[in-house]
């Protein structure tokens, strides 16, 4: 009897790594984890001087015409990378269009933005700085700002030690985007998929099979299960105006091609516990209810309580530890400093 008994639960204990590895093998058809150090980017080699030069870019507010909004506005590392609102307040608090995604991870895209306008992080750090609904400055008022403070000078030719003129607004966008760089996130997910049987609940690798059964990795899969394509929104079934507002053509405003009418890059689903709310939008704040709403609009299928419960508990997985970041101190003003202008201009 004790030998039966022994086998019976050698068995059971071999069984769980088995379907652990099968799911893994399945996985790893769609998914791949983290890379083990910093991205290495195209045109911008990372280096310690262009990281610590765009952390305090990152940080300091008067990249803004105002003086009030950094990246830091719209990106907090504390709440997941974004700012937790339906669509971003920047300058004058004129409300933005879109929903702010996470800066986490994402040097991973494909492309930056919902509608994929920027193909880099350089180029996307450009586009919020000379936004009038968000910093509402001008690259000559961003370089006269740093030009005017010595440390900033001093930073920049560390960082671009080849430049006589390091201080410009293409280095500004590069120090930036290296920074971010390093806002890597690995999660139970990562380690699950370099072979911990036991990084994810039993209820997650539940999730993961339905998620992949049902063909959410469609759109979603890659390192950042997501970010790498366009779709259009309501593939199957168009979500109701509030969802997909009408006046918001997604990609076509790119492309200005019928074909990329509501046109989205799909959303990189890591850390998506933290970032609600959800969609281009910002109209879904449960993320239960955002797993619904996709089953219906790009699937064509109801997801029940029970399936979709287990798809976020798998989703919940993807919540990576936040690398540590010291707050920089940055330099103070000078007399020939371009003065704060909280004025809403026409353009």
């Amino acid at each position: 009897m004790k030998r039966l008994l022994a086998t019976a639960l050698l068995t059971t204990a071999m069984a769980v790594p088995a379907a652990a590895s099968e799911l893994r093998e399945m996985a790893l058809d769609y998914f791949e984890p983290l890379p083990s150090t910093i991205p290495q980017i195209a045109d911008n080699r990372i280096t310690p001087e262009k990281i610590e030069l765009g952390k305090a870019l990152f940080f300091d507010p008067r990249l803004s015409a105002s003086g009030v909004f950094s990246c830091y506005s719209c990106h907090n590392l504390t709440t997941g990378g974004d700012d937790n609102m339906e669509t971003s307040v920047g300058h004058g608090w004129q409300k933005g269009p879109r929903n702010s995604p996470t800066v986490l991870n994402a040097v991973l895209n494909e492309a930056q933005f919902w509608d994929g306008r920027a193909e880099d992080l350089k180029a996307q750090a450009k586009g919020p700085v000379q936004a009038g609904v968000e910093m509402a400055n001008t690259p000559d008022n961003v370089v006269a700002t740093l030009k005017s403070m010595q440390a900033y000078q001093d930073w920049f030719s560390a960082a671009f030690p080849d430049e006589a003129d390091a201080v410009t607004f293409d280095n500004m966008a590069r120090a930036i985007e290296a920074f971010e760089a390093t806002l890597i996130t690995p999660s139970p997910f990562d380690a699950f998929l370099n072979g911990d049987d036991m990084a994810l609940t039993d209820i997650q690798k539940e999730g993961l099979e339905l998620f992949v059964d049902k063909g959410c990795t469609t759109c979603h899969n890659g390192v950042n299960l997501g970010g790498n394509g366009y779709y259009p929104f309501g593939l199957v079934e168009k979500p109701g105006g509030d969802i997909l507002p009408e006046n918001d053509k997604g990609r076509f405003a790119v492309t200005e091609t019928a074909y990329d009418e509501y046109v989205f890059r799909a959303a990189p689903l890591r850390n998506i516990a933290e970032t609600a709310p959800y969609f281009h939008s910002g109209k879904v704040w449960d993320l239960k209810v955002a797993v619904q709403v996709m089953g219906i609009a790009q699937l064509g299928e109801e997801v029940s309580d029970e399936e979709a419960d287990k798809i976020v508990a798998f989703l919940e997985s993807l919540t990576g530890e936040v690398p540590e970041v010291t707050l920089p101190v940055l330099p103070a003003e000078t007399a020939t400093t371009p003065r704060p202008d909280i004025m809403v201009h026409e353009h």
